[in-house]
């Protein structure tokens, strides 16, 4: 794949500010950038930032490998088995984690060329956009520099944002394929952020959503945990009971929310 040239936004034409950004995560990307790396932020603390809601975490993509970051600062850990991550710990016993990921490549087009890969190792590195079209909706795509203070777009996620609108990035048919928990995700950021779905998207999910009946229970629980932190879990709850997404994998409680709703 090409890796066609982004959108770049200039510091005086978006909300991103330093001073929302997490001390120890602003370490981490200089330290990247000071040592000659491309260190970027990325994925949902760049989204909410732009959407004007205090991020959760901070995540910090680069061309550096692991090894190399690790190299870097003594507090930091590598973990994964397939794609290898990079955590620097900062405070007392190590409890916050600035995760750092090297830009992935695109995944092959070819199925038995991916297999080949994915046995052999999930490791491929590749550049700044094919890592954002990796990435599950434009929104949670985008990167900020702190070498210039811009917003770095490869999927058009600033004008989804400008606009509230969720979109896979790709076909959503084949995204919500690849994993049916996206699903899941899509709706919480309707409700979390007041935003709409993409039409594309939004008639996608109403095909597949049976797909979640097959996914492993541990992700479904951990998605559903993470729900409970945002702050609007019921109305995530009922959206979901509404779009037909909670009953494939949680049809007991898809059934209460259906009888109490009946009972109102």
């Amino acid at each position: 794949m090409n890796d066609a040239g982004p959108l770049v936004i200039p510091r005086e034409e978006h909300n991103v500010s330093r001073r929302q950004i997490d001390p120890d995560a602003l370490r981490v990307l200089y330290g990247l950038k000071d040592r000659g790396f491309k260190a970027y932020l990325v994925g949902g603390s760049v989204r909410d930032l732009l959407f004007e809601v205090i991020p959760k975490d901070f995540d910090v993509a680069t061309d550096a490998q692991p090894r190399q970051v690790k190299r870097l600062f003594r507090n930091c850990w590598i973990i994964g088995r397939r794609f290898r991550l990079a955590q620097v710990k900062f405070g007392e016993g190590g409890k916050k984690i600035i995760e750092v990921s090297t830009f992935r490549a695109a995944a092959p087009e070819n199925p038995a060329e991916a297999e080949v890969q994915l046995l052999a190792d999930d490791n491929i590195f590749g550049t700044p956009g094919e890592d954002a079209r990796r990435r599950d909706f434009t929104m949670n795509a985008l990167f900020y520099s702190v070498e210039d203070f811009s917003v770095i777009d490869y999927v058009g996620g600033v004008q989804d944002i400008r606009d509230r609108v969720v979109r896979s990035i790709g076909d959503p048919i084949v995204r919500y394929r690849e994993d049916p928990v996206r699903m899941l995700r899509a709706v919480k950021f309707l409700e979390k952020l007041s935003c709409r779905l993409a039409d594309d998207d939004e008639s996608a999910m109403g095909r597949l959503a049976e797909l979640l009946a097959v996914v492993p229970e541990s992700r479904l629980t951990d998605e559903v945990h993470k729900i409970f932190k945002t702050g609007a879990s019921g109305k995530i709850l009922r959206a979901w009971q509404s779009r037909r997404l909670l009953a494939p994998f949680a049809p007991g409680l898809s059934g209460l929310m259906e009888r109490d709703a009946s009972v109102a």
